[in-house]
């Protein structure tokens, strides 16, 4: 019962070396480039959520510091207030950074209208 045990895996990890790439390698290349178009819009969303992300992580710290520091020192708010909404801004443009290299990633793979 052991050897079959060992065996179940082997079989799995054989099927899916071998018989997979020969289903992929069978296509027709119009078949090929739809995969690849598939797994790059993937890709660019992905991008675009990991910039988004980081964006808001880092928005959210900056304006919770601000505040804080806002709160130990009313009298410190005007002096808090504008470099504040200048690293928001910077950090929003690394988020629209992202985007815009996700979507010219994206156009160099797509295929040009004819």
């Amino acid at each position: 019962m052991s050897t079959m045990k060992k065996f179940g895996p082997a079989a799995l990890a054989f099927a899916s070396t071998m018989l997979f790439p020969a289903l992929a390698l069978a296509a027709g290349p119009d078949a090929a480039l739809a995969g690849v178009q598939q797994y790059a819009a993937g890709g660019a969303g992905f991008a675009i959520g990991i910039g988004v992300l980081g964006g808001a992580l880092g928005q959210g710290r900056a304006v919770a510091a601000a505040l804080e520091g806002i709160a130990r020192n009313p009298g410190s708010a005007p002096r808090v207030q504008t470099p504040m909404i200048l690293g928001l801004a910077l950090i929003e443009s690394l988020v629209l950074l992202s985007f815009v290299v996700a979507f010219v990633t994206l156009g160099g793979v797509l295929p040009k209208a004819p």
